[in-house]
């Protein structure tokens, strides 16, 4: 077809350009109508990886009923939030968004205590990491393509993904400093604006919706998220302007509003310390000694208070804390029942000559990229038992 050119965006000088990519590990012909970084999204809208989340748990497992997040709505609010503010800033929507929608791509079924019994089983093995275990995904375990395995994104994503918690060198426990594949990649100056603004607004989504679904269960009072004054202040401001409103429509209001809050404080607090810092380029955000994109001191100390309060009160409830507990055993007796017979693994996954160590992270890889109602099914068809988490 004729050569369509993406049309041109203006985007701030500090932005990551598209035009400048340094490309992808697979040299690839360049697309006739999308950037490199529209082309990443795309590739990873349409992964086995992205349709996967809608089946994993978020903070309640996905039994327990049809409005609670899952791991796919969960990235697509992530998304939202974060080209919302990319594009305020004249930063690239698509990577910022590409980002969030892959942020959470290594999470295994059952939300973290599946991560936590992999982590503990995988410990003299190289561990579990589902930052890591995203990476792994994109790079590796994607099998789609003609060409390469995984999905071939650009470097920036890359980077993007492995710098999701800052830059691997300043963590001396970070799962990437041992990988040997990742010498391609900077792992010690500081994430773009568009990765620093998909980690922010990954906090910012379960900030608000957590507490959106725990009030929706009932584990939540208002009287009880009264104790953090911004939501106090957010529902006080709800009464005055539409008193005697019902439940649902009470918590939507809260919900909306603080995400409009916390949005529009990154906003600006963004703003006001790229002015400090003086940063013209994308270059100066990468050699800025920390994270430009955050929150305002005040707001940061509201949303540290209101993260204490869902892991005492919603993550740390009894009936919650019990799922957990009955779905750790499903992913623990998955792995000792794959790990004793290997050749209950699907021919894909297993080789008769792999080492223990490579066997066991194929087994990891198989398991961590289930759903929750995968597992639950793959359990009763092998182990048998199998626990009611609704």
């Amino acid at each position: 077809m004729q050569n369509v050119r993406p049309s041109p965006r203006l985007l701030a000088p500090y932005a990551s350009d598209p035009t400048k990519s340094r490309g992808r590990r697979i040299a690839e012909p360049p697309s006739a109508t999308r950037t490199p970084f529209q082309r990443d999204r795309d590739r990873i809208v349409h992964s086995s990886a992205f349709r996967r989340l809608t089946h994993k748990t978020q903070v309640f497992i996905t039994t327990d009923g049809d409005h609670y997040r899952t791991r796919l709505t969960h990235s697509l609010e992530v998304a939202q939030i974060a080209g919302s503010i990319a594009r305020v800033l004249s930063l690239d929507e698509d990577l910022a968004e590409a980002l969030a929608l892959s942020h959470d791509f290594g999470h295994t079924p059952f939300g973290h205590e599946g991560e936590n019994v992999l982590a503990r089983l995988m410990a003299p093995y190289g561990g579990f990491d589902h930052n890591a275990q995203a990476y792994r995904i994109v790079t590796r375990l994607e099998s789609r393509y003609a060409h390469f395995d995984g999905l071939n994104l650009t470097y920036e994503m890359l980077e993007g993904l492995v710098k999701h918690n800052g830059p691997p060198a300043a963590d001396a426990r970070s799962p990437f400093l041992s990988d040997p594949e990742l010498a391609d990649l900077d792992l010690v100056t500081q994430a773009s604006l568009e990765a620093q603004i998909a980690a922010i607004s990954d906090d910012i989504a379960y900030d608000a919706h957590d507490l959106d679904d725990g009030l929706r269960a009932g584990i939540l009072t208002f009287e009880g998220v009264r104790q953090i004054d911004l939501v106090a202040d957010i529902l006080d401001e709800v009464e005055r302007e539409a008193p005697g409103l019902d439940p649902a429509r009470r918590t939507h209001e809260l919900v909306r509003r603080q995400l409009t809050r916390m949005i529009e404080d990154v906003i600006g607090e963004t703003i006001r310390r790229m002015a400090r810092a003086g940063v013209a380029t994308a270059g100066d955000v990468a050699a800025h000694e920390g994270p430009l994109v955050a929150f305002s001191a005040e707001m940061a100390t509201s949303e540290k208070a209101l993260k204490t309060m869902l892991h005492r009160d919603l993550y740390r409830d009894p009936d919650v804390l019990a799922a957990r507990v009955k779905a750790g055993r499903v992913v623990e007796d998955l792995f000792a029942a794959f790990a004793s017979d290997p050749s209950l693994l699907p021919a894909q996954w297993f080789s008769p000559g792999d080492e223990e160590a490579r066997r066991l992270r194929r087994t990891c890889d198989y398991i961590a990229g289930m759903t929750d109602r995968f597992a639950l099914g793959e359990h009763r068809r092998l182990v048998g038992g199998t626990p009611d988490l609704g």
